[in-house]
């Protein structure tokens, strides 16, 4: 191997490796629509998001009732027991 192959192989491949990523990682910076700013008006309408759609303005019992008084039905917690 002379020294311009030994200089292809060990520095301008993995240079030019690095440069595709880079330019990989960078165009969605460039291509991106511009974000919202404070203080910028809101054209948009307004969207709601729930994890559960179909649970919206369903009120879920806290402590589960019927059962017997002072019994405890559930495991867990700090301890970790299962």
């Amino acid at each position: 191997m002379n020294v311009v192959e030994t200089i292809l192989v060990y520095a301008v491949i993995p240079l030019a490796i690095y440069g595709v990523v880079a330019l990989l990682t960078l165009r969605d910076k460039v291509a991106r629509n511009p974000r919202y700013r404070p203080g910028q008006p809101w054209d948009y309408p307004p969207v709601w998001w729930t994890a559960n759609p179909a649970g919206v303005g369903v009120q879920a019992a806290a402590v589960p009732s019927g059962g017997a008084k002072g019994k405890r039905t559930a495991k867990g917690g700090a301890r970790g027991s299962w």
